[in-house]
């Protein structure tokens, strides 16, 4: 992971300014719609949480994965079975419970699967991944194929007072946009140790790396926990959003989802599949208001993106800001 031409690091932080902003300007420039946008961005800002933990796999480790939607749904579905039916759960209590739940599936599903590789390694985490939208499927304790509802947001207290309320919505929004920017600095400074460094170097020479004297199935397994991990925690985000959590939370497409978002926003850059996630969100949305065919134009959107764009977006913005950079070190 390179370091970031200064002019690109520049427009990402005031990207993320304007985002941070969005609620106090939102009101005045979209009054009759900025409920809706600002669920709307939460939203999209926890699918680009769980975009870049898949990203450290594809475009890090060169774990292709097509199960990633699994530890996402199991995230969601760890809330609702933790939490009471009518009564707000304790966030410090549930949310450690949660992770530690799914750290714990990512360990297993990464153990039985990246000792194989390419199409194989494919398959066989969108096998557990089915496997885990079946297993919720068919299970009544967590309401089956209806899903099972949050009636009531964890509580955030400290010594019982309220320090949040995850039931308002700009609240909620800050708390998606700092976990937004806290796992993307927190993956930035993991990819930057010597451990983000072999797991990198791994992606690009697997062999080479255990010449080296590295376990290769080793830093792959934990790179698989972490990213597992962290889309737990986006589950978990989205469940509380919605307050409700369903099988196809876990089902292939929505880990097809996730995989064009990495790849249009650019595999390996960290900053471009956030920035996927959201051009792939807006353009659905945009395009479902359009037609009800939306599929089509969707289709041909991302299709001409990645026929245009071979590295995503991302890699655009790298390649741009970087000959820039070089031109203004010439001069």
């Amino acid at each position: 992971m390179s370091r970031l031409p200064r002019s690109l690091a520049v427009v990402l932080t005031l990207s993320v300014v304007l985002l941070a902003l969005y609620p106090v300007f939102g009101q005045v420039v979209f009054p009759n719609k900025h409920a809706f946008l600002m669920q709307k961005l939460t939203g999209i800002m926890i699918m680009a949480v769980m975009a870049m933990s898949l990203d450290l796999l594809v475009g890090v480790a060169g774990l292709v994965s097509l199960g990633h939607a699994a530890f996402f749904g199991l995230g969601g579905y760890m809330l609702a079975m933790l939490s009471p039916e009518y009564a707000a759960a304790n966030l410090w209590l549930v949310l450690p419970a949660t992770l530690i739940a799914v750290a714990f599936a990512a360990a297993i599903v990464g153990y039985l699967s990246i000792r194989t590789s390419g199409i194989y390694f494919i398959m066989v985490t969108l096998a557990f991944g089915q496997m885990g939208f079946y297993f919720f499927n068919d299970s009544k304790f967590a309401g089956g194929s209806d899903g099972a509802y949050i009636m009531v947001k964890p509580a955030v207290e400290i010594l019982g007072v309220s320090v949040l309320n995850l039931g308002d919505k700009r609240t909620l929004y800050y708390v998606g946009f700092g976990t937004l920017v806290g796992v993307y600095l927190l993956l930035r400074v993991l990819l930057a140790s010597p451990f983000g460094r072999v797991v990198s170097a791994i992606g690009v020479n697997e062999n080479r790396v255990r010449g080296l004297g590295f376990d290769p199935v080793v830093y792959k397994l934990v790179a698989f926990t972490i990213g597992g991990t962290i889309a737990g925690l986006a589950g978990f985000l989205a469940a509380i959003q919605y307050g409700f959590v369903n099988p196809a939370t876990l089902s292939w497409h929505h880990s097809g989802e996730a995989l064009v978002m990495v790849i249009l926003g650019g595999m390996g850059t960290l900053f471009g599949p956030a920035i996927g996630a959201f051009v792939f969100e807006l353009a659905r949305m945009g395009f479902e208001a359009m037609t009800d065919h939306w599929l089509l134009p969707m289709g041909a959107m991302i299709i001409a993106i990645v026929l245009v764009l071979p590295k995503g977006i991302g890699g655009f913005l790298l390649q741009v800001f970087s000959a820039r950079s070089k031109v203004e070190d010439g001069q």
